[in-house]
């Protein structure tokens, strides 16, 4: 299986590597590519000098460029104003992040007490509503960000495995993602498999599950595997577990990048034996 892990955060914004020592990490690992994403989000989320960033990521990939081919790209949350940023190869689109009728703004990513103080205050209390309204808001993510890779698909229950406040096998939760995932297949992009909260015992389960997983595969939808590494240690976390999980819902191949005779990055269908 080509190991590539294109979704990796550094100390730009939430991480806690430079690119450069993510770089050298990803060289004594073999890899041959890598890409940097790092998290382009709204005022609720996370911050950075994007320009900073860009040209860090830059310097790396010159500085290494004979050694490992490394791709610039973002994180753009769905809410992020994504027309101020350009040069990026690929972007990651993902909702982090709900905005309710009265401006506010909150991650659903952030903690326990926030998602929990947040459903109380906009939704009763009533979880099923709240993930109603988080897929709600990732359908527009073709629409706002152009994204080439869906990040971490069912991130809105990233604290169930804790707080049990959804029962995933619901129709009340479940059919509201089925036809967002459902709709989101359609468009030319690609769903990582996202090995992140595994890797950091977060939850049981990938992003997304395996009821998910196995409806995208139906579906016809594209797939890419993803560390989501905020440290060195991290690259291409999970992605064996993560090549079996797809292989038993029925994938046989995922994508990559490649560059083309242009210099371009291109998808390309690879194994995942």
């Amino acid at each position: 299986m080509f190991k590539a892990d294109y979704h990796l955060h550094t100390k730009y914004c939430d991480g806690k590597d430079s690119p450069e020592d993510m770089a050298l990490a990803a060289l004594d690992m073999g890899l041959k590519q890598m890409g940097f994403s790092g998290h382009m989000d709204p005022p609720a989320g996370v911050s950075m000098d994007i320009e900073s960033y860009m040209a860090e990521i830059i310097r790396v990939r010159e500085k290494y460029r004979d050694s490992i081919d490394i791709f610039l790209g973002g994180e753009m949350d769905c809410l992020f104003d994504a027309e101020s940023v350009s040069g990026l190869e690929y972007i990651i689109g993902s909702t982090h992040t709900l905005k309710m009728d009265d401006g506010e703004m909150f991650s659903v990513d952030d903690s326990e007490e926030v998602l929990k103080n947040n459903c109380e205050r906009y939704f009763g209390g009533d979880y099923y509503a709240l993930s109603k309204a988080y897929y709600e808001t990732e359908a527009r993510i073709i629409d706002r960000v152009h994204p080439d890779i869906i990040g971490h698909f069912d991130l809105v229950l990233r604290f169930n495995d804790s707080m049990h406040f959804i029962d995933e096998d619901d129709p009340k939760y479940y059919k509201t993602a089925l036809d967002t995932l459902e709709y989101l297949s359609k468009a030319d992009v690609h769903f990582e498999i996202n090995c992140g909260a595994v890797n950091r015992g977060r939850k049981k389960e990938f992003y997304p599950n395996t009821r998910l997983l196995k409806a995208l595969r139906e579906f016809g939808g594209r797939i890419v595997l993803s560390g989501d590494a905020h440290d060195k240690d991290h690259i291409c976390g999970g992605f064996e577990e993560a090549a079996i999980k797809a292989r038993e819902c029925g994938f046989k191949s995922a994508f990559v990048l490649k560059r083309g005779k242009d210099g371009r990055p291109i998808w390309v269908e690879t194994s995942l034996d």
